[in-house]
């Protein structure tokens, strides 16, 4: 996951005082929205007028959904602006809100990240739109993380990240190793293949901050509870510790590779087979393509490993949704654009050019799953992913301040992976260090 820069914070300080009163992610303070309804026909006027609209989002499949959407209605622009991403994205958004100026009228924001904006009202309440009644078109996941309360719609889902686990079937025949199919069979095949040989480990993981939500989600707990500005963090459930007792294995044996993702050892690991496998989610095929080409054919994928032999529980890891940012002057315009691009025709498009989407049709449809991986031997992958899909329960809650904390990952949990710290001990940190900042900027923490 992305760490985030102290600048980027400056959104929820500049907000810290409306915090106290605003809609919050899953909170029963909802107030309504002050967006005026907005019927199929007021879209219809603002298209057949035109304009332009201002699209700050990195994903590329989007450059060929603008350019169709244009062609649809050549009376609108789309200006897209698309060099920025990450830390970089998020501290312009956070910064034209503040000035009041310059502010998209579209923006890519990633589901770990909305409920910041969210909160702050510095996103607009689609559901007067519509929005609210597409929720049948997406995946349990991704519609969850772009609701909040019981009706406030902030954004649609623009792709997904069910999570598997892709391994390097090469390496597992090489050494007989059965591929894993629960955690505690993982850590067994962990313990064989470094045997075998020294040089291989099950994976790579200096500390990521995503993938520890990702695994504490699939088994089952629910470290974030949110209420309007009331918060509860706490990592001492039961399935909390399912994670870090299997995880705690791993390091302490010394069978995961400290090496940090996206990095020149992390993809050379991946190409030379000293990385085993990877859990991921399922946008991750094309980043094998385009970063590990020299091992097309060795890797597979296989379902995310149960915490219970015979479950089938699952995890999203990822993924982003187009929001209609308050301070945007073209709303109607926007979101006639974000409802093409998340739900019409955009849909198709970006699914040819690689993404995975949120729309349970298309990730259920025979032509979809059939879908041959030529890097994955020919296998049908998206059989495994639509799988996973389906089974990602639909009650999982992000912080509405988890830009911070991913920040802080390293500095409390991740020490883990690097020192004599404890894992459990590393997520107290990390609550303890959550809890403090969310309370100085005013939410009511409890822990």
């Amino acid at each position: 996951m992305r760490r985030t820069t102290g600048r980027l914070l400056r959104g929820i300080a500049l907000f810290s005082a409306l915090a106290l009163g605003a809609t919050a992610c899953g909170g029963s303070d909802d107030e309504g929205s002050d967006q005026k309804p907005v019927s199929a026909a007021d879209l219809k006027a603002a298209l057949d007028k035109g304009g332009t609209v201002t699209v700050w989002a990195w994903e590329p499949t989007l450059k060929t959904v603008a350019a169709d959407f244009q062609k649809k209605y050549p009376k609108v622009k789309i200006d897209l602006v698309g060099e920025r991403s990450g830390d970089k994205h998020y501290t312009a958004l956070s910064n034209a809100i503040e000035a009041e100026k310059g502010v998209p009228d579209v923006a890519q924001v990633e589901y770990f990240a909305l409920g910041q904006y969210a909160l702050t009202k510095g996103l607009t309440d689609l559901a007067p739109f519509g929005a609210d009644k597409l929720k049948d078109k997406y995946t349990a996941g991704p519609w969850n993380a772009v609701t909040q309360g019981s009706d406030a719609v902030y954004g649609l889902p623009m792709d997904s990240g069910p999570m598997a686990m892709f391994y390097n079937k090469k390496i597992f025949d090489k050494y007989k190793v059965a591929v894993p199919t629960t955690w505690d069979e993982y850590v067994d095949a962990a313990r064989k293949l470094h045997t075998a040989d020294p040089k291989v480990f099950i994976a790579a993981d200096a500390g990521d901050a995503g993938l520890t939500t990702s695994l504490l989600w699939q088994a089952g707990s629910r470290p974030y509870q949110v209420d309007g500005t009331t918060v509860k963090i706490d990592f001492s459930d039961a399935a909390a510790k399912k994670f870090t007792d299997n995880r705690q294995k791993l390091i302490d044996e010394k069978l995961v590779a400290p090496i940090t993702g996206w990095t020149d050892d992390w993809y050379k690991g991946l190409g030379d087979g000293t990385i085993a496998t990877l859990p991921s989610g399922a946008w991750m095929p094309a980043n094998f393509v385009t970063g590990v080409p020299n091992a097309s054919g060795d890797w597979r994928a296989a379902p995310l490993p149960a915490w219970t032999k015979g479950d089938k529980a699952s995890a999203e890891n990822g993924g982003s949704s187009l929001t209609v940012p308050t301070l945007g002057k073209n709303k109607e315009l926007a979101y006639a654009f974000v409802e093409y691009a998340n739900s019409g025709d955009g849909v198709q498009s970006r699914i040819k050019e690689g993404a995975f989407p949120a729309t349970t049709a298309d990730v259920q449809s025979t032509e979809f799953k059939n879908k041959e991986f030529e890097y994955f031997g020919g296998q049908k992958a998206n059989e495994i992913f639509a799988e996973s899909a389906a089974n990602v329960a639909d009650d999982w809650s992000y912080l509405p301040f988890q830009q911070y904390a991913n920040s802080i990952f390293n500095d409390t949990v991740g020490k883990a992976y690097v020192s004599g710290t404890k894992l459990a001990d590393g997520l107290k940190a990390w609550q303890d260090a959550s809890v403090k900042y969310g309370n100085e900027q005013g939410f009511t923490v409890e822990k």
